[in-house]
């Protein structure tokens, strides 16, 4: 059911400027990424488009986050503090959040003079070219989009065939990549190393997974034995 924006801004309380503080924080990672305002068109819209949407202040006109550099946040959730004047937005965010290239725009620990503050920032994600693919194939898998003239989308057509048909192009290109590997040039091998990594992301969003998912599995496995954790896992049912 679509929320009535009209009723939800009447339970706010905006400032003198008919702002509200946006708090962005990280869906997977609970980050907080970035601090922006809105009035009531742009938290429509926010809601509307499922695309983080702020205020400018300083160009006194709507801003859709990432509209030009292509990192969007894709809204999550969205939550009202106590007094009414601030919103906590749960947002997925598609590439560096900051203008600087960084996670968050909260990168700088105060510890001494600020010369010395060190950039810190936050827990690893995705790289933001895969972040880039994945959003694509999570547009495709939501039915926007298209890739050729007629509309029809190659994502879209491996999705409906299920995991049949994403499990063999994946087996597919993970035998190619092997081929490549073992005899052929480096350009080779990047390009089908690309189309494995392409295709195991289709293979996540048909399984409701996120990249973010996988990052977290990797963080974890860092200051472990390779051996060792492959001798703990649990072994698969015959």
């Amino acid at each position: 059911m679509p929320l009535d924006v009209p009723a939800l801004w009447a339970q706010l309380r905006p400032d003198a400027r008919g702002l509200v503080t946006a708090v962005v924080q990280h869906r997977d990672t609970h980050q907080v990424l970035m601090v922006g305002y809105m009035n009531a068109e742009a938290l429509g819209a926010t809601l509307e488009r499922r695309r983080v949407t702020f205020w400018s202040r300083s160009r006194d006109e709507l801003w859709e986050k990432g509209a030009t550099s292509g990192h969007t946040l894709h809204l999550h959730d969205l939550r009202v503090d106590c007094d009414g004047d601030a919103l906590l937005v749960i947002a997925r965010p598609v590439g560096p959040t900051c203008h600087t290239g960084t996670t968050s725009c909260f990168f700088r620990r105060v510890s001494g003079p600020p010369d010395a503050w060190p950039a810190d920032d936050g827990p690893a994600g995705a790289d933001t070219t895969l972040e880039r693919v994945f959003a694509a194939i999570l547009d495709r898998q939501a039915g926007r989009g298209m890739t050729n003239a007629e509309g029809r989308s190659y994502v879209r057509r491996l999705l409906d065939g299920g995991a049949p048909k994403v499990n063999a192009k994946i087996t597919e290109e993970a035998g190619e990549l092997a081929e490549a590997i073992a005899e052929q040039g480096d350009p080779q091998v990047a390009a089908e190393a690309a189309d494995l990594v392409f295709h195991a992301m289709v293979g996540l969003a048909h399984r409701g997974l996120h990249l973010h998912d996988v990052t977290r599995v990797l963080a974890e496995r860092f200051g472990h034995s390779g051996i060792d954790e492959k001798a703990a896992r649990s072994p698969r049912p015959a």
